[in-house]
């Protein structure tokens, strides 16, 4: 009898708080709405991206390679709606972020552009990443946002930079020195051509 009389109790306590107060519940979704509030205009402040080309290069670029100017684009239009406007807005930011290894003018398709490409995809998945969480991390979103602008300038003044190298011309002579310059090409102190190659 004791063992059902407890048993009993603790359904009845268990039960009993399980039923929230109405009230308790009404100023919990008050609290929430007020934070979401809060979060979104704290993004809605943060969300200023710089997607104008900042020398000649980037502008003629926008011409020629499709995928930078569709995400300049992607990049100059703020939603102003709502979290999910962001949210929507991120998730597109992320997929051209990702489509800017396609088509690289032959010109700027080199290690250095594409290791850009790489941490400026990786900055933008971060912000739809945090984006999508339930609790959004507003202030990282707005300095991830920030460190983007700083990607984006320096990607086009590394464009900028390989434009002005590819534009001086070579002297007489010139291409012939730096392979002697080329420490690959040397040959190994103290070996022979005519023996064998080292193994």
């Amino acid at each position: 009898m004791k063992l059902s009389f407890s048993t009993l109790l603790l359904l009845l306590i268990f039960l009993t708080s399980c039923q929230e107060d109405p009230k308790v519940r009404a100023l919990a979704q008050e609290k929430e709405t007020q934070k979401r509030e809060v979060i979104f205009s704290n993004i809605n402040k943060g969300w200023n991206f710089n997607s104008q080309p900042l020398n000649q290069t980037s502008s003629e670029l926008r011409t020629n390679w499709a995928e930078w100017r569709v995400f300049l684009n992607e990049l100059g239009q703020k939603p102003k709606s709502s979290i999910g406007a962001f949210q929507q807005k991120a998730k597109t930011l992320s997929k051209k972020a990702d489509e800017l290894n396609n088509n690289i003018p032959i010109k700027y398709s080199i290690p250095e552009v594409k290791s850009r490409i790489a941490v400026l995809t990786t900055k933008v998945n971060a912000v739809n990443l945090y984006i999508h969480l339930n609790q959004i991390p507003d202030q990282k979103i707005v300095q991830l946002i920030q460190e983007i602008n700083t990607e984006v300038a320096s990607m086009q003044w590394q464009l900028d930079e390989i434009n002005r190298k590819s534009e001086i011309k070579t002297e007489d002579g010139e291409s012939d020195m730096l392979k002697m310059l080329d420490t690959t090409r040397a040959i190994p102190m103290g070996h022979d051509p005519k023996l064998k190659p080292y193994k």
